[in-house]
């Protein structure tokens, strides 16, 4: 009772903070809930989100500050280093200090050595301060053009992982799309036999028709129907594989505006040797050049590894010392010096020099490899160029296919309708619409995902 008593007596004394902060959350809580979230993405909306929300690209970003940070590092040490110490030592037992007997004279250097009365002071402080400051050194001027080839790297491996991002986010964008065409044409198909089922039943219901023609349009009917559910469920699946390329939450609800009739698939295809230049505009290339100057930096920074280095160094410092604590710090035993130090390399079992060999080797293997991937950008641009012609002949193909298809079944239902034409025939018609139908959705498809690989052979996603 104490405790609640206490904790009224608390609330009575604090009403008018607590009515204030129940405010601020009521009114924060508020202006959230009405805060509009835009859930309607273009392509480039989603890129552009992709851009700033997926990992890999977020991680490349702090590589490119981790690289900046590193030049930063290079360039301090060729900065003044200073350093500060401090020491103290009581000497619980002190050493001993030991050597020939010197207050006989002569002195018998061949005699027991005797343990002098003085030895080692038993309080010692100690404080310094040194600074040094590097005045040459070829391995640090190497240093700092690595150092900003390094980023250069770090920024060309950001612009390869945007690419790849844009990719990724384009093909489950297309995806989404055209399984949503796909529910189109299933849906117009399942209201045309819907309406075709409902006058056989009654034909039936008639006697005009045999039951066997009902049971036929049913089992068609309900195949489609299935079909539609099963591409509902994998259409789910596009949006999560969508959301989760462009890094967003899946269970955040988005609304694609794009259709699939604002792309153009017009795109003539690219002449064989329209452009023989083409691997400059791709970032594999691109990160291989850059590649290649860390390698040839290697084998300066091996070349500049036989010039000596040269310091100046200088230090200050104060001793004190003596045998009781409470005199310690009356006098002091100041010291300070400058100084110039050059470290020449003269022999070191010719290690630099096979370390010099392997590094030119390295670029020689870089330069190889360039030549390699080359060759094979030129071999995927002319896959992705005919794997494209070859995509749009087929869809140009599966669009007549499929006009035509849906003339033949029209003409069967009113040959069916008009009774000079008999349900099978009408049956067969409506399957061959169907397989029509996904030879199209197909041949779509591939059409689209093929203008993505021939942009990106030919370098023009950035």
């Amino acid at each position: 009772m104490k405790h609640i008593s206490y904790i009224m007596k608390y609330m009575m004394k604090h009403t008018k903070l607590i009515t204030l902060l129940l405010f601020i959350v009521t009114l924060n809580g508020f202006s959230q809930q009405r805060a509009p979230v835009n859930n309607n993405f273009t392509l480039a909306d989603c890129i552009k989100y992709a851009y700033e929300h997926q990992d890999s690209i977020l991680n490349a970003g702090l590589d490119i500050q981790s690289a900046e940070y590193k030049i930063k590092e290079t360039i301090g040490a060729g900065m003044p280093q200073v350093n500060g110490s401090v020491s103290f030592q009581d000497f619980l037992k002190a050493p001993a200090s030991v050597g020939p007997n010197i207050f006989v004279q002569p002195i018998d250097l061949t005699a027991p050595l005797i343990q002098f009365p003085f030895g080692a002071v038993k309080y010692n402080n100690t404080y310094s301060l040194t600074a040094s400051q590097l005045l040459f050194s070829g391995t640090f001027l190497v240093g700092l053009q690595a150092v900003k080839t390094f980023k250069e790297l770090s920024q060309r491996s950001l612009v390869r992982t945007k690419i790849q991002t844009n990719i990724n986010v384009t093909k489950a964008y297309y995806q989404v799309l055209v399984s949503n065409e796909q529910i189109k044409l299933l849906d117009a198909n399942i209201a045309q036999l819907k309406q075709q089922l409902d006058q056989t039943t009654q034909q039936n219901k008639q006697g005009f028709v045999e039951k066997i023609d009902v049971d036929r349009l049913s089992v068609q009917f309900n195949n489609l129907t299935t079909n539609r559910e099963n591409i509902v469920r994998a259409l789910v699946l596009n949006y999560e594989m969508l959301k989760f390329q462009m890094g967003m939450p899946i269970q955040q609800e988005i609304t694609l505006l794009d259709r699939l009739e604002s792309i153009n698939l017009d795109q003539q295809p690219i002449p064989e040797n329209a452009d023989t230049a083409f691997y400059h505009n791709r970032i594999e290339y691109n990160l291989l050049e850059t590649n290649v100057k860390l390698n040839q930096l290697d084998v300066k920074d091996k070349k500049a590894a036989y010039l000596p280095t040269v310091s100046a160094n200088a230090g200050f410092g104060e001793v004190f010392q003596e045998n009781q604590f409470k005199y310690l710090y009356n006098h002091n035993y100041p010291n300070s010096y400058v100084g110039l130090g050059i470290s020449i390399p003269i022999f070191d079992g010719k290690q630099r020099t096979y370390q010099l060999r392997q590094s030119e080797i390295n670029v020689q293997k870089a330069k190889n490899q360039m030549d390699g991937v080359k060759d094979a950008l030129r071999l995927e641009a002319s896959a992705a160029r005919i794997s494209f012609y070859n995509s749009i002949q087929s869809l140009n193909t599966q669009k007549r296919s499929r006009e035509l298809a849906q003339e033949v079944l029209r003409v069967s239902n009113i040959k069916y309708t008009q009774g000079v034409g008999s349900s099978i025939e009408v049956t067969q018609a409506q399957t061959e619409l169907e397989n029509a139908d996904n030879q199209y959705i197909q041949a779509l498809y591939n059409s689209l995902i093929s203008k993505v690989d021939l942009d990106k052979a030919y370098g023009r996603i950035k």
